[in-house]
């Protein structure tokens, strides 16, 4: 790792042609690029708005092969500008077999494939319909700023997947994500949704002793259809807020990953250290029914 580095976080809404969509994130990533960002995030499924909403086998045409038309796009784009960019993409493996992808661009290389491990399938988030469970296991990646981690939205509720990202030396772990309320729970329950997806994601950077960075969508999407909350932010090791997003509006948000802060964490909080990796037996089991 050649020292501190600085992210940008793509917080976007989408339209209903994926063609402006890669457009629009190609311009964003220069953006971001101009504003000193080494690695650049952007939303989960970010071509599309969000199909999940419904099961029609029709919205399978959306997906794309790996090198694809997004990805070899957003190549160029790395190459061009010399940035690395996490690039999420509906991934189609083989014939009727399909993931929910996040590419590693380093400059025109392709240095990483993540496919999404956790797959949720609640009302309007209909993603095993869609989507196979990855089989790549949870991975870091080496860029030329830095060793990053790459999981997908609904894995960022699993302490697990964080874990095993930042015990191969990631410094950040990105979060690609399209999260948002159900209009009709939105008055009750949007707060503490919303405050809750932030604390669940700024423990792992407190557990971990590493950057999380999560990168949402903004905007509605079907009638009544899904309010994306935007929200994209960056917390540091100590899972303080360095940047913050609204929950409407598209922005770039910047920020830097200082290699020394977790250090200086990570000696106060020696969570690493202290594990008791020999009393870990049957973490890996669904339930320890009683005998």
């Amino acid at each position: 790792m050649s020292g501190n580095f600085r992210v940008g976080l793509i917080q976007m809404a989408m339209s209903a042609e994926p063609q402006q969509n890669v457009d629009k994130a190609a311009a964003r990533v220069e953006e971001a690029a101009r504003k000193g960002a080494n690695v650049i995030c952007l939303p989960e499924l970010y071509r599309s708005q969000y199909f999940c909403q419904r099961e029609d086998a029709a919205l399978f045409d959306l997906a794309e092969p790996v090198p694809g038309p997004s990805t070899e796009k957003l190549s160029a784009v790395a190459r061009k500008a010399g940035v690395s960019v996490v690039d999420p993409i509906f991934e189609k493996r083989a014939p009727g077999l399909y993931h929910n992808s996040a590419v590693i661009l380093d400059g025109a290389d392709r240095v990483g494939l993540y496919r999404k491990m956790h797959i949720p399938d609640d009302p309007a988030f209909y993603e095993k319909f869609y989507f196979t469970p990855g089989d790549m296991g949870f991975k870091a990646f080496d860029t030329r700023a830095g060793r990053i981690g790459a999981l997908i939205c609904w894995d960022q509720w699993y302490p697990e997947g964080a874990r095993l990202t930042a015990l191969q030396g990631a410094s950040v772990l990105f979060y690609p994500t399209a999260i948002g309320w159900h209009p009709h729970e939105k008055e009750r329950y949007g707060a503490a949704q919303r405050d809750a997806w932030k604390t669940i994601q700024r423990s792992h950077a407190i557990a971990n002793g590493v950057y999380v960075a999560s990168v949402n969508r903004v905007g509605r999407e079907g009638d009544p259809g899904l309010e994306f909350w935007g929200t994209s932010f960056l917390c540091d090791p100590f899972g303080m807020i360095v940047a913050e997003g609204s929950i409407d509006k598209e922005e770039i948000l910047i920020g830097e990953i200082d290699l020394a802060r977790i250090e200086d964490v990570r000696r106060n909080w020696p969570f690493l250290r202290d594990r008791r990796i020999d009393a870990y037996g049957g973490i890996e089991k669904r339930f320890l029914d009683k005998e």
